[in-house]
């Protein structure tokens, strides 16, 4: 058995849980806004910052133009349209919702993403994969508790937010493994551009100062926070660090008390326990079956997870590490899968 570089590994753990801190940061940027500008024209401005990672997704010898090229043209435009409806919907969320609420939905990615690849993937999904749907789906129930507060946009746009996500996932699973990484996330960040623009045009407000510093710290900090994360699975395999995302949930409920005053009931901290568990099992599932991760929930939210996509494009996520450590735990198991 393979020796394991524990500091390396927990480096990027580390490294890990701060890149989402900085996506938490990012998202708090845009509620600070609290709709003082469109929605469209706040995602708008979040997928122009974003294009500062693309230089870092290019291989060596790559032309900007290897942003359009793609074996798969209707994979390519499902992720063009799919983003921008993530952000939209991710926007209007924290708009409208504490930012503890909007993840609640948007953190039913990994179930979007199970349903999808049985429909669309003709995978085979075992009793624990649906096991941990019906955790998540329970967990929703009890953490919005409906019947007793109303619903509101705020919410049809985290569910949104968690669907256009969940597509860009299975868009990332079958993707040809020729189609190359700037490729992947560069149909995302043009379609938030083209499609917020036309979107935002009727009602477009030109910001002030003020919310001009917000929309860059918006857009960039979900940037750096991507390169944080892209270093992240370079030190430590995916499947560790994929179970670093559910820390957002955690600087939710902080972000939210301290800047916006956001407060919590049981209720909604058992939904939000019963959430995350349903997901770090979905994780534990996927790496089980040597299934390709899907990225980080930030895929759902205005930012894409693309650090955690193949170096060289589609087909299975990028785990250096692991090719180095193999864990007997990933030997799949007798029941379900």
């Amino acid at each position: 058995m393979t020796r394991i570089n524990f500091n390396q590994v927990s480096l990027g753990l580390v490294l890990g849980f701060a890149a989402f801190a900085l996506f938490s940061l990012s998202d708090a940027s845009a509620k600070v806004i609290k709709g003082a500008l469109p929605p469209f024209e706040t995602a708008f401005f979040g997928a122009v910052f974003g294009l500062v990672i693309l230089p870092f997704l290019q291989r060596r010898g790559d032309r900007w133009t290897a942003v359009f090229e793609t074996p798969r043209t209707s994979l390519w435009l499902l992720r063009f349209f799919a983003y921008p409806i993530g952000v939209m919907g991710s926007v209007t969320a924290f708009t409208h919702l504490s930012m503890a609420e909007a993840f609640v939905l948007m953190f039913l990615q990994p179930t979007y993403v199970t349903v999808m690849s049985v429909l669309f993937l003709k995978e085979r999904v075992g009793l624990r994969r649906w096991a941990a749907v019906a955790l998540g789906l329970l967990g929703v129930v009890i953490a919005l508790h409906p019947g007793f507060r109303a619903l509101s946009m705020g919410h049809l746009g985290a569910v949104l937010a968690g669907l256009g996500g969940a597509v860009s996932v299975v868009t990332f699973r079958a993707a040809d493994p020729r189609e190359k990484k700037v490729s992947l996330f560069g149909a995302g960040v043009l379609g938030g551009i083209v499609i917020c623009f036309v979107a935002m045009l009727p009602h477009y407000r030109t910001p002030d100062g003020e919310e001009l510093l917000l929309l860059a710290s918006y857009g960039l900090l979900a940037a750096l926070a991507n390169l944080v994360l892209m270093r992240a699975t370079e030190l430590a395999p995916a499947a560790w660090v994929g179970p670093t995302q559910y820390s957002q949930m955690i600087w939710a409920i902080v972000l939210g008390y301290l800047l916006f005053g956001d407060r919590i009931d049981a209720p909604t901290l058992i939904g939000v326990a019963l959430i995350i568990g349903s997901g770090i099992l979905t994780l534990h599932r996927e790496r089980v079956r040597a299934a390709p991760l899907p990225p980080a929930i930030a895929a759902s939210t205005p930012h894409v997870g693309a650090t955690m996509l193949p170096k060289n494009g589609g087909g299975t996520m990028p785990d250096r590490p692991a090719a180095r450590i193999r864990q007997q735990s990933d030997a799949p198991e007798q029941l379900g899968t």
